[in-house]
């Protein structure tokens, strides 16, 4: 569980901190093993394919195609409750071999297999103090 993995590092030290300051900084980056060039999400220590631990991170264009959704009717997060209800998006990437990230739709409208642009949303109190990726359906 990457959760359990990283509850005891410094938020700097995760695994997956390129993520998070990638989105800060308006850039998706995916982790990728620089040995087999394997893509590896969720970001692991360890490539998933040749167990090498020398992993890099790409940046790629935040662009996919609606993999899954789901509509949430209750309030799991209180931040969020105002929104009620909204979808959120599983997304695949193609350019990062087909990673999937999970985000909130905005805009509506989109369906399984409709492409989708990420947006970089700010660090702010309803995030939790981290930015964020949301999708939009594009036209």
């Amino acid at each position: 569980m990457t959760g359990e993995r990283n509850a005891a590092v410094e938020f700097g030290r995760r695994v997956d901190a390129p993520y998070w300051s990638g989105l800060a900084e308006g850039e998706l980056r995916i982790q990728r093993c620089t040995s087999c060039r394997r893509w590896a999400w969720p970001a692991d220590w360890r490539c998933p394919g040749c167990g090498s631990y020398d992993l890099g991170w790409e940046a790629v264009e935040p662009v996919g195609t609606v993999f899954s959704r789901i509509r949430t009717h209750y309030p799991f997060v209180p931040a969020y409750a105002d929104l009620v209800p909204y979808d959120n998006v599983l997304v695949e990437l193609p350019q990062a071999g087909g990673a999937r990230l999970i985000g909130l739709l905005t805009g509506g409208g989109a369906r399984i297999g409709d492409r989708v642009r990420g947006t970089f949303v700010a660090a702010s109190e309803r995030t939790a103090g981290l930015p964020v990726l949301t999708w939009t359906k594009e036209s």
